[in-house]
């Protein structure tokens, strides 16, 4: 069985910073792309950034230059750093990753998500 949890949300001020880390466990042979989406209030779920294996990035328009992904391959961990914090980053942040699991196959495995506030 595999697990992603996260950790590092919370109440920030416009313009400050938060780290947000999810961490795989479980019976993990292999790992590919990981990554964040966010879902905020009465909107639809969106892509934040995901990084592939490699340390490929990507990222939504609204995210570059304010938010960093990274990964740990070693710790099975995907981060996010997020500078420049707007009110309307407030969402649940989750995050997920594309794991192969023996007997059981490949597939995508998510968080619980964890609640960013920007607010003054």
């Amino acid at each position: 069985q595999v697990q992603l949890v996260e950790s590092g949300g919370g109440l920030v001020q416009p313009g400050g910073s938060l780290r947000l880390s999810c961490a795989a466990t479980g019976r993990i042979f292999s790992m590919y792309d990981m990554g964040w989406y966010r879902r905020a209030p009465g909107k639809q779920r969106e892509l934040v950034a995901r990084i592939t294996s490699g340390g490929t990035t990507n990222y939504a328009d609204s995210m570059k230059g304010r938010f960093t992904i990274s990964r740990d391959n070693a710790q099975n961990t995907v981060y996010l750093q997020m500078s420049n914090l707007k009110p309307e980053d407030t969402a649940v942040y989750y995050c997920y990753a594309d794991i192969l699991v023996l007997v059981t196959g490949r597939s995508d495995y998510w968080g619980q998500g964890t609640q960013v506030t920007v607010s003054s």
